[in-house]
């Protein structure tokens, strides 16, 4: 009866080592989408590189959260094809954050979003979601 006790340990044992390795496994990045292509990509994870050409600061901001600001890339707002959406640090504001990415080719990932009569665009809660490139690439 001990041998069926151990083989059963070494089992739960090995299991258990074979799930905590392949969780710790790296996930694969998300693809990379252009920024004119987002809308075919809405719903889906993904990476959306391109300069910054345009801001929106809004009248009002979220409680907590400050004011978001829209960045738009590759086209201005009035011919939209993606933007993100970031959050200033409270000390800095909102301009904390333009000047961090305006005029920048940066690359951002998350959930593309998509609303029935907006572009697509990208909700980065988090600034770590947001890379700026090194110029030149």
């Amino acid at each position: 009866m001990t041998n069926i006790k151990l083989l059963i340990v070494i089992l739960l044992v090995t299991g258990l080592s074979f799930a905590q390795n392949s969780a710790s496994a790296p996930a694969t990045p998300p693809p990379m989408v252009a920024p004119a292509d987002a809308k075919s990509h809405a719903g889906e994870m993904a990476t959306v590189c391109g300069k910054v050409v345009d801001t929106k600061i809004p009248k009002y901001g979220l409680a907590g959260r400050g004011k978001p600001v829209s960045f738009f890339i590759d086209q201005p707002q009035t011919n939209t094809v993606f933007y993100f959406v970031a959050f200033g640090t409270q000390a800095g504001g909102p301009q904390e954050v333009v000047a961090a990415y305006e005029g920048k080719r940066v690359c951002v990932t998350g959930k593309i979003n998509m609303q029935p009569t907006a572009s697509p665009f990208i909700l980065a809660a988090d600034r770590s979601q947001v890379k700026v490139q090194p110029e030149g690439q």
